[in-house]
């Protein structure tokens, strides 16, 4: 049993190394609040909310998420005793939506949980996997593309997400992926085929795509239905799934093939585990995604992409990826085109702020 004694939250602020472009928005600088929560016994986990400055990926943000965390959450929680880190989601549920900022100071719970039992968060979680494949977002125009995936290939990349749009020249990404058959090349949409004719989208089916991930919005469940069923490259919904129940409306839809997890969007570790148990028994794939994050967010992730059942490569980059620091000691490190796993309890790292 762990007595929850104390939480804290902390603000990170960082330029990116380069500007992340998608459709909906482009990011030079990113803010996170890192929590920490700690035992009776002095003992800390570590979470991250991944909630951009504004509501561009989804209706929450920075300031709105902060003030949740401080004045409902961790009242929710200071003082409480848990036998489980489950327990922290149940406390939770009486507040409506704020799946980030119950994601954030859930996920600190876990972390803490793992060092309690002094194991590998991804082993107290039931994963297996102690090194887990690197997979990176590259953009661009066509020879700025075609040199920055060169530059991820030549860094140990196997697994390259490329950003797509009614806009993209479908010839010119199909000469791309055909150029590199040793890369596994997803697509991802980000919604900005919704309102166009299916035509559109299937000019890209024949482009060598492991994946195209979300063309359509979050809603167009009908649209995305259609496109599975008319291509033969696979369909993968991410800004879609918010919930155990959304991914069972995929399935029985037939919307899709693949679900993205991205543990901020769901709410954390708990309602993310049973997306996982159901994805497995329905024979769906998974894959984890990145939210421009910094250590304590991707610790999680990897965390999550050993186990068994996630057996598509995630967005999993080296820290100095996207950041010249990380907030976290070691820094994550690709090395031969792997991520190896920290084998010290919990996250496995030392929060560095």
């Amino acid at each position: 049993m762990a007595v929850i004694a104390g939480i804290e939250f902390h603000k990170v602020k960082q330029q990116l190394n380069q500007p992340f472009i998608t459709i909906l928005q482009k990011v030079e600088k990113r803010e996170v609040t890192v929590v920490v929560v700690r035992d009776a016994e002095g003992r800390e986990g570590y979470g991250e909310c991944v909630a951009f400055d504004t509501p561009w990926y989804t209706e929450e943000t920075v300031t709105g998420s902060r003030f949740v965390m401080e004045q409902v959450l961790a009242p929710l929680l200071i003082d409480e005793q848990l036998e489980q880190p489950a327990e922290a989601a149940r406390l939770f549920s009486k507040v409506k939506g704020n799946h980030m900022a119950k994601a954030a100071v859930e996920m600190a719970v876990w972390d803490l949980f793992a060092k309690r039992n002094a194991v590998p968060l991804y082993e107290f979680v039931g994963g297996v996997s102690a090194s887990i494949p690197a997979g990176v977002v590259v953009a661009g125009k066509s020879d700025e593309l075609f040199r920055n995936v060169k530059m991820a290939i030549g860094s140990g990349y196997r697994r390259i997400k490329l950003k797509i749009s009614p806009d993209s020249n479908a010839a010119l990404l199909k000469k791309l992926v055909a150029s590199n058959p040793e890369i596994s090349f997803y697509a991802d949409a980000n919604g900005s085929f919704s309102g166009r004719a299916l035509e559109e989208l299937l000019t890209f089916d024949e482009a060598g795509f492991a994946l195209i991930e979300q063309p359509y919005g979050e809603q167009e469940w009908e649209a995305h239905r259609m496109a599975r069923s008319n291509m033969t490259t696979p369909i993968c919904l991410d800004e879609s799934i918010h919930s155990l129940e959304d991914v069972k409306r995929m399935a029985e839809q037939q919307a899709g093939d693949i679900v993205v997890l991205k543990m901020g969007r769901l709410g954390g570790w708990t309602e993310t585990l049973k997306v996982v148990e159901f994805c497995r028994n329905e024979q769906i794939g998974m894959w984890v995604g990145g939210m421009i994050e910094f250590g304590i967010s991707k610790a999680h992730n990897l965390a999550l992409a050993s186990l068994p059942e996630v057996k598509l490569t995630g967005d999993f980059s080296d820290s100095t990826y996207f950041w010249q620091t990380d907030i976290i000691s070691p820094e994550i490190r690709v090395e031969n085109g792997e991520i190896k796993l920290s084998d010290s309890p919990g996250i496995g790292y030392e929060l560095k702020i």
